[in-house]
């Protein structure tokens, strides 16, 4: 390219200078020489002064990142240790586990895995977190339970070392793999119970062996060279690139930082032909101190300072250039300025002979200003977008760590007035769309609530000057309303609220709650105000009626003081049918559960704990039954879903659909239908009978079948052993007695078939409390 410049130049200047007489050219010369000679010097000098202060700077700031680095590492790894001996103090790894029967108690099983799982996943570099609990029934979480027999014999012998380290907390490379001795993870070790003089068991985090290199390689910010840790006073070493300890240039980096003597410090070395800057530093962890060697060849290093100085060669060289290619148009400008300007802004001027060159320039300027006009445009169109991008990021509390000043700021980048100003939000929330009037379908909330939002802005431009409304495409909207400080808001809100029922009534024929929140003078509290009127429609009644609450002014939590009904004779009623296969039975019992919890008065927040309870009831006797509710379900999120949901119709089908069906469809194929029958006549025999003295033997006598085929049967298709359904049918009716009646603990042992003192002592060691005490806890609450 310079080439072609400097030729096309020369033609130029040859051209001009052979027309022109004795003073042009010597003028010609003159403006060469001032404007570009000083452009060449300067870019020598800075070169020639510059490039040593910049390469010794690069070194010194290289320097720096390494020992600040180090430093977020030093962190990050102290970070962990914290981490490992918080769960090791944890009570649920105290002395209980010592013996502990994983198998029997299995709730506490699968409290240790999410425990574990929650742990692994605090963390982006542990690969695995592990629990190994010695002793003679030795188990092993990774992070599922695994208990150790012959066959997994080799797995406690890789364990059973870390019990007996020299310290509580300790950091080693260890191999998990008997058959791969060689492949060590980096592993942090805290033994169990921690604090213990006699440990039996350790929490382990093993590490993933590329994230620990991509740790490493942050203390290096240049391609190649050398980064590793290595502990003091131990075996341990990491290398970010795989090496060994004994490898030749490891080797040379160690024995020079141990002649040197030093905690830390940097040094330049030569290898094999290169040159490598070192540095190297402490840190300080558990027991023992690691050193850090980071080595980069100075190439990369001093790779900058060449860029730059090649730049600073080229940029003198395009200055010169340019330089001679001004005074050329200096020149020209001299005698022909008006050709000049048409040829900088309209192309060549000998394309334009027959043209007015005015006119040319005029033409040249319309043509900016139209593009000039079009990106206004394009920008108007975009802002409403802007403006609803801002404004959800706001309201989800996504801009919290902004000053207010800085969103006061930002909002009047997008054209708001907010000096002197409070902030009002309105959220709406559609309810009835399956209703027998609506004329919407299921599926259609995004269609529903566009229309909405439609609806909502046209009405909010009539009686608020500034406010923007957002669509959260779930049949919920909501309203940033601006008002000025000194304003009531009351009665316009109220009338606002009065058109829009209206027209949500009569078009889309729906029904609807709005929350109206309290004025807040501050934009950082504006997602507070958000989530509290979101909250407030949750306290809305559970009926399909229109529902205005003014925080300002209504107590939006309703009666505090209400009792809630929650129906638990019929949720047992259902988990019964359940149990038993009556697929039909639990369908009714479902849409009568639902009619006792949304009778007259229900809120919304109240239903939805309610089916919620529900819910976590069910899945509970589907794991009673044998069933893994994460298969059966196929790892949805039902609680979530369920949460979603604001109408009874809808959660009935929902309920029906997504838990019941695919249940009964499981209970179905694994037993038979006179299996079932048999079970369901031993369940009535004993819901019957249960304050007589019931064995096993009399009840396989009344169902005609051996108490071997009962015992087994009672199990596969209730998930309970016979005597456990027994004594579980005694302790809700119990119960019920305890909470419903004033009968005296004698009677209400006689009316279950225990006496006095053994329903004490049972109901004590099941429930955790004597009788007395949940009579009064009844009463209480």
């Amino acid at each position: 390219m310079f080439r072609a410049l400097k030729q096309g130049l020369a033609r130029s200047l040859s051209k001009t200078i052979g027309g022109q007489g004795r003073f042009y050219k010597k003028s010609l010369i003159t403006i060469f020489i001032v404007s570009g000679i000083p452009g060449l010097v300067m870019g020598v000098l800075v070169y020639w002064m510059a490039g040593g202060r910049v390469e010794s700077e690069l070194l010194q700031l290289h320097y720096r990142q390494i020992e600040q680095r180090s430093q977020n590492i030093d962190d990050q790894l102290g970070n962990l240790e914290l981490l490992l001996s918080h769960w090791a103090f944890d009570n649920k790894f105290d002395y209980s586990l010592n013996g502990f029967d994983f198998v029997r108690n299995f709730e506490r099983t699968q409290d240790i895995t999410r425990t574990l799982v929650a742990m692994q996943g605090s963390n982006a570099m542990v690969k695995h977190a592990e629990l190994y609990v010695g002793g003679t029934s030795s188990v092993l979480f990774n992070p599922e339970y695994m208990k150790i027999d012959d066959r997994t014999a080799a797995t406690a012998s890789r364990y059973e070392p870390l019990i007996h380290g020299q310290n509580t907390t300790y950091w080693t490379q260890w191999s998990f793999d008997a058959n791969r001795p060689d492949n060590k993870d980096l592993t942090l070790v805290h033994q169990v119970p921690g604090g213990s003089l006699k440990p039996f068991g350790v929490l382990v985090f093993r590490f993933d062996s590329q994230k620990v290199a991509n740790m490493l390689n942050t203390l290096t910010p240049y391609d190649g060279g050398e980064t590793f840790l290595i502990q003091n006073a131990g075996e341990l070493f990491v290398s970010a690139n795989g090496n060994t300890s004994s490898s030749p240039f490891v080797s040379a980096l160690r024995d020079k930082i141990d002649s040197l003597k030093g905690n830390k410090g940097s040094f330049f070395m030569d290898w094999k032909g290169s040159t490598y800057t070192v540095s190297y530093g402490s840190l300080a962890r558990i027991a023992e101190d690691w050193t850090y060697v980071s080595a980069s060849p100075i190439s990369s290093i001093t790779s900058p300072v060449v860029f730059i100085s090649k730049l600073i060669i080229t940029v003198s060289l395009a200055v010169l250039l340019l330089a001679a290619i001004l005074a050329w148009l200096a020149s020209r400008r001299i005698y022909l300025p008006v050709k000049r300007l048409v040829a900088m802004l309209g192309g060549s001027a000998t394309h334009h002979e027959h043209a007015d060159e005015f006119t040319l320039l005029e033409s040249k300027w319309m043509n900016l200003h139209n593009e000039s006009l079009e990106l206004n445009t394009k920008l108007t169109e975009q802002l409403p977008h802007l403006k609803d991008s801002f404004l959800h990021q706001l309201l989800q509390g996504y801009l919290n760590a902004y000053s207010e000043d800085d969103l006061r700021h930002r909002m009047e980048r997008f054209k708001w007035d907010v000096k002197d100003k409070q902030f009002v939000v309105l959220y709406v929330q559609l309810i009835g769309m399956t209703s027998m009037e609506g004329n919407f379908r299921l599926g259609e909330e995004g269609l529903v609530t566009f229309a909405a939002v439609n609806m909502i802005d046209e009405l909010a431009a009539q009686y608020f000057e500034q406010r923007h409304t957002l669509n959260f495409h779930d049949l919920t909207a909501g309203i940033l309303l601006i008002l000025p400080e000194d304003q009531s808001y009351t009665e316009a809100t109220q009338a606002f609220s009065d058109d829009l029922k209206q027209s949500i009534n009569r078009i889309l024929k729906m029904r609807m709650t709005l929350a109206i929140s309290r004025p807040v003078s501050l934009i950082s509290d504006v997602p507070i105000a958000f989530e509290r009127a979101k909250q407030a429609v949750s306290y809305r009644y559970f009926e399909n009626v229109n529902q205005i609450i003014d925080m300002e002014h209504d107590n939006f939590a309703g009666d505090e003081d209400m009792e809630l009904q929650y129906p638990f004779t019929q949720e047992r009623e259902l988990i019964q049918a359940l149990r038993t296969g009556k697929e039909g039975e639990a369908s009714e019992l479902l849409v009568s559960f639902l009619e006792v919890l949304t009778c007259k008065g229900a809120k919304e927040i109240e239903v939805q704990q309610g089916m919620l309870h529900l819910l976590g009831n069910v899945q509970h006797a589907i794991m009673v039954s044998g069933i893994n509710p994460n298969r059966l379900f196929k790892g949805a999120n039902l609680y979530e879903q369920l949460s979603q949901i604001r109408e009874s119709t809808r959660i009935l089908a929902w309920f029906q659909d997504k838990v019941l069906s695919p249940f009964m469809r499981e209970m179905s194929g694994r037993s038979d239908a006179q299996v079932k029958r048999i079970i369901e006549q031993a369940m009535i025999y004993l819901q019957n009978n249960y304050r007589q003295d019931i064995s096993l033997d009399n009840c396989a006598e009344h169902t005609g079948t051996n108490p071997f085929f009962l015992s087994r049967s009672f199990k596969q298709v209730t998930g309970k052993n016979f005597i456990d359904y027994l004594t579980e049918l005694r302790m809700d009716k119990a119960k019920e007695l305890l909470r419903d009646s004033e009968m005296r603990i004698n009677d209400v042992a006689d009316q279950v078939g225990y006496q006095h003192t053994y329903f004490n002592r049972i109901f004590k060691k099941l429930e955790g409390m004597t009788p007395t005490r949940y009579r009064e806890l009844s009463r209480t609450s």
